[in-house]
């Protein structure tokens, strides 16, 4: 072999190694999404890191439709968000960076008629900074209970310049990995498993849920799970979750409180709270104001207040004594405790007979 052909041979050489060193750099730096999965009929989520990335979306997957496709493949164009796109064919790579590539994403025949759609939201990684709810009291979504019928309600707070809405609801106890949930028109969702039958409904920044398999008076063994799905204008997707008791979310409504005379007040339980009373026991703190303080804005938090644990319903306030605060919580649960009720108190004339 002569010099020449040595020097050609390593000149390839070296070419194909720095082809190599080329197609594994854009490999690594095109990749596809970390991972992607249905989130309802014709939404795909797809769940990226920031990277460079795209996801191949098909028209038609079914044999039948291929066969019909096979010729007409040229034909097929797409659509993203209603704008045309310049790919043609029966496949559409979706180019991805950083948080974008969502969009709803429609395949139409040569005719214009449609005949596929997939909308493709993107989820980034979780240890990026939240962009749609606003974190308040160390939680995005904050959950209450009545009672312990099986009813709660989650809320939470929109980020004040991002629109949002809802896309997904699931509600099960844990743990339970078989949990199916679907949305009907009106809007309900439900969420049925061997463990839990969950009806939820949606209204604005607020899900209000019913387990209809939850049975008030049987120790709670197996803690709720609540995950929220909500989307913003951009096709961005972004999940927030909560576990809990009934036992941890348990907030009462407020108590009802009545004169009897100039020194003794009564109350009632709420009227929503579970029964009977005696199963379900309320702890009451009172507080006793030397003023009625109509104008201020919280006037219980302002007195100390005395923690009352009999089941009796009655109190003899002390003789100067302008208003009363009661608020109650569950007897047995470190649980929250109810808006405070405030009553002023007023002299009761007493009625005097005519004698004439």
């Amino acid at each position: 072999m002569t010099e020449s052909s040595l020097s050609v041979e390593g000149t390839d050489k070296m070419k194909w190694f720095a082809f190599s060193i080329i197609c594994a750099v854009l490999q690594i730096s095109y990749q596809n999404p970390r991972k992607h999965w249905t989130l309802l009929p014709n939404i795909l989520v797809l769940e990226v890191d920031g990277t460079l990335g795209e996801q191949n979306l098909l028209c038609m997957e079914s044999p039948q439709e291929l066969i019909v496709s096979a010729n007409q493949s040229q034909e097929i164009f797409w659509k993203k968000n209603g704008i045309e796109q310049a790919q043609r064919g029966n496949s559409y790579r979706v180019q991805l960076e950083e948080s974008l590539g969502g969009g709803n994403y429609t395949c139409h025949s040569e005719d214009g008629s449609l005949l596929n759609h997939t909308v493709v939201l993107i989820k980034e990684d979780e240890s990026k900074r939240r962009k749609i709810l606003v974190k308040t009291d160390e939680d995005y979504l904050k959950c209450t209970a009545q009672n312990y019928n099986g009813e709660f309600h989650c809320s939470w707070t929109w980020h004040g310049s991002r629109s949002g809405r809802v896309a997904f609801v699931n509600a099960h106890r844990v743990p339970d990995c078989n949990t199916k949930c679907s949305v009907d028109t009106s809007g309900e969702w439900t969420c049925s498993s061997g463990h839990g039958n969950f009806s939820c409904t949606v209204n604005d920044n607020k899900i209000s849920c019913l387990d209809k398999q939850h049975c008030p008076y049987a120790e709670e063994s197996k803690q709720i799970c609540v995950t929220v799905f909500v989307l913003s204008q951009h096709f961005l997707l972004e999940e927030y979750f909560k576990r809990f008791y009934l036992s941890d979310i348990v907030k009462p409504d407020k108590v009802e409180i009545a004169q009897v005379n100039t020194t003794v007040i009564q109350w009632s339980y709420p009227r929503s709270w579970s029964s009977p009373y005696s199963y379900f026991p309320l702890t009451f703190q009172i507080a006793q104001l030397k003023d009625g303080c109509e104008r201020c804005d919280s006037p219980c938090n302002n007195y100390e207040a005395l923690t009352v644990h009999s089941t009796d319903t009655q109190f003899k306030v002390k003789h100067r004594a302008k208003a009363v605060c009661i608020r109650a919580k569950d007897a047995f649960a470190f649980s929250q405790w109810s808006e405070w009720s405030h009553k002023r108190l007023v002299p009761l004339v007493k009625k005097h007979h005519d004698l004439s």
